[in-house]
């Protein structure tokens, strides 16, 4: 099944599937990679006010030549003013409007109800079709809930086999105020913890569809009715992900395999990670402990 877009709670539609420009893109000129992102049958953009990556999201847009409706454009909050923010967004990008702005974080602001206010007003203004949260808990999205007069259309937040488990009742709350999940870092049991309990399951899926263990991931994540956000510099990656689309979906064994593996926890690879930094940190010690005896000595 093709990636379709996703019903949102305000009757807009969102496409399920997006090219992010942050994690290692942040701060670069990502004109062509846009444009490559584009070229592969991506027509969702997600850029940031953090990651400076508006203005040449921007570029990209007008260089592509399509139609403004042909393309979903995404952008975040994430310092200053608001009101000034999101038109200081709309500027870089060069457009009239942001197809979904969102809070980019809980703790960029004082007070999550009354920035929420301000999101309305960007709503009712025009300045976005949708408005959102990224990376509320439970309980912040709740908070914004109770006293919303329009409900938030997304909640994007890390999300993968590793922490599927804690985020179980902040999908369910979300899915019954109609608003939908979207992930990001979902390959992270491929990109930052090799090794661990989910690689055997997610394996066996892949052989048994003869794909690879990325695009099982990416099954996962649709399987859970998440939007998915991901990114990469190579156009053979780009064309791995958006591929999932028209591929055969993961059984119900196969998705309840990779979801129990994911709740026994990422590997320990955090420590492994940590021993080149350790061993750095006990050599330099070690030379400055021989340096002490040396001059001590003379």
């Amino acid at each position: 099944m093709p990636f379709e877009a996703l019903d949102l709670n305000d009757g807009n539609k969102v496409p399920s599937i997006a090219f992010g420009t942050g994690t290692a893109l942040r701060g670069k000129d990502v004109t062509r990679f846009c444009e490559m992102a584009i070229e592969t049958g991506f027509s969702h953009l997600d850029t940031a006010q953090r990651y400076s990556t508006e203005e040449t999201v921007g570029q990209a847009i007008r260089e592509s030549g399509l139609a403004r409706s042909d393309l979903y454009v995404t952008s975040k909050y994430g310092y200053g003013e608001i009101q000034l923010s999101v038109r200081a967004s709309l500027y870089l990008l060069q457009l009239t409007y942001l197809d979904l702005y969102l809070l980019h974080h809980p703790s960029f602001v004082p007070d999550i109800e009354a920035a929420w206010k301000q999101f309305e007003r960007i709503k009712d203004d025009g300045l976005a079709k949708s408005i959102g949260v990224s990376n509320f808990n439970l309980e912040q999205l709740q908070t914004v809930v109770k006293s919303a007069r329009i409900l938030p259309a997304v909640n994007q937040i890390n999300f993968s086999p590793y922490n599927y488990a804690r985020n179980k009742d902040l999908l369910a709350y979300s899915a019954t105020h109609g608003i939908v999940t979207a992930a990001y870092s979902s390959l992270a049991p491929i990109t930052r913890y090799p090794g661990g309990p989910v690689d055997a399951p997610v394996a066996a899926a892949a052989k048994r569809l003869g794909i690879t263990p990325t695009q099982v991931i990416l099954l996962w994540v649709k399987s859970k009715g998440v939007l998915i956000v991901t990114t990469s510099s190579s156009k053979e990656h780009l064309e791995e992900y958006i591929a999932v689309g028209d591929l055969s979906p993961l059984t119900d064994e196969e998705i309840a395999a990779i979801d129990a593996a994911g709740a026994q926890g990422p590997p320990s690879g955090i420590a492994r990670r940590r021993k080149p930094a350790v061993l750095v940190a006990a050599g330099a010690t070690l030379l400055f402990l021989a340096f002490l005896t040396r001059f001590m000595s003379c």
